[in-house]
């Protein structure tokens, strides 16, 4: 798997380095199975995963091979969609439930 990480993701793991392992731990288990643990988002959201860190706190995600399969690239447009490869995660933001989905975004701006 090819993991990308948005500066606005970076930017919130600093910020969260209190929890830095179980983020570590839930990041990789997602670059193994990106799927099977995360929960497909609907609405404006649409292409998008969440993955619970913890209550509360959640890491979300693209995962380009369900996106392309889906049609969820037309609606999604990452500025490099066509140069990124099938296997391809991009996490793009985590943090607490409401704060996480008012940044989504931030990664395109």
């Amino acid at each position: 798997m090819n993991a990308v990480f948005s500066d606005v993701f970076v930017s919130s793991l600093k910020k969260y380095s209190s929890i830095r392992t179980a983020i570590q731990k839930k990041v990789d288990m997602i670059i193994k199975n990106p799927v099977a643990l995360g929960e497909p988002l609907k609405g404006n959201f649409r292409g998008y995963y969440s993955c619970p860190v913890k209550k509360n706190f959640l890491i979300i995600y693209l995962y380009c091979k369900v996106c392309r399969a889906k049609g969820d690239n037309k609606t999604v447009l990452c500025h490099d969609c066509g140069k990124s490869p099938d296997d391809t995660i991009r996490f793009i933001d985590l943090g607490p439930h409401d704060k996480a989905y008012e940044k989504k975004s931030a990664y395109w701006s």
